[in-house]
């Protein structure tokens, strides 16, 4: 009987319990049934991978790292995982980033036990699902100028007003988490945020499509809020505190975005090396030449140091560790960049083949463009690190 080749997203070289490595085969044979072709399908059709995201929820992958009481129960590692083997499987579900890393930790962290008890339940199986609001055309790393406002209502509840841009996922969102400006000023004299869920049809609530180059299943678009009502008890947390409540979500983000691209750049690895090893020039499988080899192989060492800073990252999050933030943003930049370097190397290998959508690389290459700049800009990384890591003057 053949022994069955080791995948390279089962490297021994990131640490994993046994437990999570048993996740990981898990994701692998049930993604794996889907496949690159299937994933490739459902963009085409300008659809959503619904059957693959509903057995994702029924097998307990999509809320892993909520509560136990909400249908969870292990840590923010364990979907580090479910995202990545998604990705390596050729399914990079970009709507893993947003439902049940973004929203999903936000709520579990901050939110009512009434909020918990509607969504999280529903997010962690696949039935609900949620996309976050928080980019403004004038506004985005820049999040202290957002100019969308939560005005209070003499019925109790809020009015939101304003726009938002790059709301990935909102047509098939059953909600939005909005971040909104605190019409009234806080006790700083500035400015202060808070966070809404907002139902998908609220009245004044208008969703228009934002044309991009991603091939990718989700879509965004432009969201606008002209006087759209919030509910009392859609308010998450503490008014006016939507500005710490949010590093719940974006930390995780940043990890998860990081997962994805090297999930992706292991999709890409696995098929630039076999086809390296099958495709013979003269008398030679090009792989036997250095001028293959050994950018592929950087390209490895590169996602593999990625891999190692992205899990590093998601156990300090998870042992709530404020070196989470430092090592999240590391892992993001990291694995941006790894990723890119192996797309283009795997298309390299292929030679013209590498651009034909039946290999399956390059329709991947704007999702691992964008990481580059979202959710969080490579420079603003670099802002962060040389602040907080080096003790360097703020630059902005």
């Amino acid at each position: 009987m053949a022994t069955r080749q080791r995948r390279l997203s089962e490297s021994p070289i990131v640490p994993v319990t046994d437990e999570r490595r048993e996740l990981r085969d898990a994701v692998a044979q049930l993604v794996g049934r889907y496949g690159r072709t299937y994933f490739q399908d459902v963009v085409k059709r300008g659809e959503q991978p619904d059957a693959l995201w509903a057995d994702l929820g029924a097998a307990g992958f999509l809320g892993a790292h909520v509560s136990e009481p909400y249908g969870g129960g292990g840590g923010f590692a364990d979907t580090a995982v479910v995202i990545e083997e998604c990705a390596a499987q050729g399914c990079p579900i970009q709507y893993l980033v947003i439902s049940p890393t973004i929203c999903s930790t936000i709520l579990d962290h901050h939110a009512s036990d009434a909020i918990k008890e509607e969504w999280l339940h529903g997010m962690a199986d696949g039935s609900k699902r949620m996309c976050f609001g928080i980019t403004e055309p004038d506004a985005g790393t820049n999040t202290h100028d957002l100019s969308t406002t939560a005005t209070p209502h003499p019925d109790g509840g809020w009015r939101i007003n304003g726009g938002k841009y790059w709301t990935t996922g909102a047509t098939v969102a059953d909600a939005l988490i909005v971040v909104a400006r605190d019409a009234d000023i806080g006790p700083s004299g500035k400015p202060t945020l808070s966070l809404f869920i907002v139902e998908k049809d609220a009245p004044g609530l208008t969703i228009q499509p934002l044309d991009s180059a991603l091939t990718t299943a989700e879509k965004s678009f432009t969201v606008f809020y002209d006087d759209v009502p919030v509910k009392p008890g859609n308010l998450i947390g503490e008014q006016g505190k939507g500005l710490q409540q949010l590093f719940a979500g974006l930390n995780p983000e940043r990890i998860a975005a990081a997962s994805l691209a090297n999930g992706m750049a292991l999709f890409a690895l696995e098929k630039a090396s076999q086809y390296a090893k099958d495709r013979t020039v003269w008398t030679q499988p090009i792989g036997a030449h250095q001028g293959v080899a050994h950018p592929l192989a950087k390209a490895y060492i590169d996602v593999q140091l990625a891999r190692l800073m992205t899990m590093r990252a998601a156990e300090l999050f998870d042992a709530g560790s404020p070196a989470a933030g430092e090592a999240a943003n590391m892992a993001k930049l990291a694995a941006a960049d790894a990723c890119l370097q192996a797309l283009d190397q795997a298309m390299q290998t292929h030679g013209g083949n590498g651009l034909s959508l039946e290999v399956g690389i390059a329709d991947l290459y704007f999702l691992a463009r964008m990481l580059k700049v979202a959710p969080v800009s490579r420079e603003m990384v670099l802002n962060h690190i040389a602040q907080h890591s080096l003790g360097l003057p703020k630059s902005y």
